[in-house]
């Protein structure tokens, strides 16, 4: 199964779980998995009908550019992050 890996901001929102195992042959599939679970942090990751700007949806090491429609295998590892900023 797809583990997503929630980042500490999120945390809150699933009761303190690092990362989530879940089904789903895509992203959205998998988020609807998560938000069954803690509905919560879907407002979090998910604005509309997209991943929620300012946050990148990162699958098995690659930045997604299908968002929710982005493919999933049954090992993927899916990865929240802000982006960074310096200066």
């Amino acid at each position: 199964m797809p583990t997503l890996f929630i980042p500490i901001h999120m945390r809150r929102f699933t009761g303190g779980a690092e990362r989530v195992e879940v089904e789903g042959a895509t992203l959205r599939h998998a988020l609807n998995q998560l938000a069954e679970r803690h509905p919560a942090v879907m407002d979090e990751i998910v604005q509309g009908d997209r991943i929620r700007p300012g946050l990148a949806a990162v699958v098995d090491g690659e930045q997604t550019v299908e968002g929710l429609r982005a493919p999933l295998k049954p090992a993927s590892e899916v990865h929240f992050l802000r982006p960074i900023s310096g200066g």
